[in-house]
């Protein structure tokens, strides 16, 4: 405001409001109302603030518009990028082997071909092509650390062991029988057992070791009803479940503390011999 001696003449301010039309304009409004016509004044100021605030809200409303067809040109141009093309189901499947559709067990040729068949099913949409590539990097990458740094796979030994012909033809020679005749063979060789372990003798456990060749022919005859299988059975198996158990005692098992005395070595022979004379008398065919 400016003065000069008693005469006052109001100053304008200059406020920059936006504009629908022309952007951000000046609009000079009076600082102060004249003094002869403070209610005309009042109303015009009230006026000029109304029309202002319609303004920058068309404004608004115009920016906002524009924004939100900025953004629906985008996604068109996304949307015709991927051509509509159908969008891989297993896209968003953690595990590789999963989102391929392959085995843990599949060859370098079965992934390959998996990975090539999908890529052509999903090749329009590319989402689904990097979910599938990264599948199938991730697959190989891991099968090429397992050649250089390989594992030994117990069950694939076990069943490789299984198939082989010794193995077969070992098998092939027993069979399961009866649950009650397996509880009387059972019955019968512990109490040889017992009775070798309490009973030890300054000969050995003869005795014991007798019986429980008798009981090895009785046992397989009762159940091959043969008399020359019964002979021929009983009898290898006897000296073959002998023989072993000397060559276990001497040679892997170890001391028992437990078992003293100077027959204690015939006393855990024949223990090792009742046990595979068991298995012979109950599961041989």
């Amino acid at each position: 405001m400016s003065v000069s001696g008693l005469i006052a003449s109001p100053s304008r301010c200059c406020l920059r409001l936006p504009d629908c039309n022309q952007g951000l304009v000046c609009r000079k409004v009076p600082s102060t109302p004249i003094a002869s016509k403070p209610k005309a004044k009042f109303g015009k100021l009230h006026l000029e603030r109304s029309r202002l605030t319609v303004s920058f809200r068309r404004w608004k409303m115009q920016k906002t518009h524009l924004i939100k067809c900025a953004m629906d040109a985008s996604y068109g141009d996304m949307a015709s990028e991927s051509g509509g093309a159908a969008m891989f189901p297993r896209i968003n499947v953690r595990d590789p082997y999963k989102r391929l559709g392959i085995s843990r067990e599949a060859s370098e040729d079965e992934i390959q071909a998996a990975r090539n068949f999908l890529i052509s099913k999903y090749g329009g949409h590319k989402p689904s092509v990097d979910a599938i590539e990264a599948a199938h990097d991730k697959i190989i990458m891991q099968k090429f650390y397992e050649r250089k740094n390989p594992k030994i796979d117990i069950k694939k030994k076990v069943r490789e062991v299984k198939q082989s012909r010794v193995v077969q033809a070992v098998t092939s020679r027993f069979q399961t029988p009866a649950t009650k005749f397996i509880v009387k063979t059972s019955i019968a060789f512990i109490v040889l057992g017992v009775l070798t372990v309490l009973f030890p003798t300054e000969e050995g456990p003869t005795l014991q070791v007798a019986i429980s060749l008798i009981a090895t022919f009785y046992f397989i005859h009762d159940r091959l009803k043969s008399k020359i299988r019964t002979l021929l059975y009983g009898a290898g198996a006897f000296i073959f479940s002998w023989f072993l158990g000397t060559f276990l005692m001497v040679s892997v098992i170890p001391p028992i503390p437990i078992l003293k005395g100077p027959r204690s070595f015939e006393v855990l022979t024949s223990l090792i011999t009742y046990v595979l004379l068991w298995v012979s008398s109950t599961y041989l065919k």
